[in-house]
C-alpha cells in the first residue's frame, strides 16, 4: 500500500492506491485547509511534493486551472484533494 508523508509535521500515513491526498491528510489526523470541500473550486488544499511527483495522479484541466491562483505557487505544486496517490510521496501541506 502507498504511504503518504505529510511535512512539516512528519505524519505518515498508508492508503489504497486511487485516494486523494487530502483524504489520506484526514485518516492521519493532518490538518489541511479545503474550504470547498474538495469540489476543485479553491485552493486551500495546495500542497507541495517534495518527494514522488511521478507517484501522483496527471494534473487535470480544473485542477491547473485553480493552481494558477495558489498562494506561493511552485513547479511541483498540487490540489490534494485533486491529486490522486499512486504509490509514495512526500507533500508538504502550505496551509495548515
Amino acid at each position: 500500500m502507498p504511504k503518504v508523508k505529510f511535512l512539516p509535521s512528519n505524519v505518515e500515513v498508508e492508503v489504497n492506491e486511487g485516494v486523494s491526498v487530502l483524504d489520506a491528510a484526514l485518516k492521519g489526523g493532518v490538518s489541511i485547509k479545503h474550504t470547498c470541500g474538495g469540489f476543485c473550486a479553491c485552493t486551500t488544499c495546495h500542497v507541495v511534493v517534495k518527494a514522488g511527483d511521478d507517484h501522483l495522479s496527471d494534473i487535470g484541466g480544473c485542477e491547473d486551472e485553480r493552481l494558477e491562483r495558489a498562494s506561493g505557487l511552485s513547479l511541483h505544486s498540487r490540489l490534494a484533494c485533486q491529486a490522486k496517490v499512486l504509490d509514495d510521496v512526500t507533500v508538504e501541506v502550505k496551509n495548515p
